[in-house]
Order: structure tokens, then C-alpha cells, then sequence
């Protein structure tokens, strides 16, 4: 509980922030296992 008064004291800019970044990782992550993906099956 003591981790979510970090996330409610940088404000909406922060939290807003954090998502993005979020956002971004998962996209690579989704991104770099289908490409290896395609690089299995020979496409």
C-alpha cells in the first residue's frame, strides 16, 4: 500500500508518464517476439 501514495504524490503527469512508459516496453517486448516468431517459422 505504502508503493501507491508514490504514485498518488508525482500527480497525473507522473502516473500519465509511467504509463506510457509502460506502454512502450510491452510494445517492444510484443514486437521483438513476433518478429523472432516470423524468424521460426522461415517467413
Amino acid at each position: 500500500m505504502s508503493g501507491n501514495k508514490g504514485y498518488e504524490g508525482t500527480g497525473g503527469y507522473g502516473s500519465s508518464f509511467t504509463l506510457i512508459v509502460v506502454l512502450f516496453i510491452l510494445l517492444i517486448i510484443v514486437g521483438a517476439s513476433f518478429m523472432s516468431g516470423y524468424g521460426d517459422y522461415g517467413y
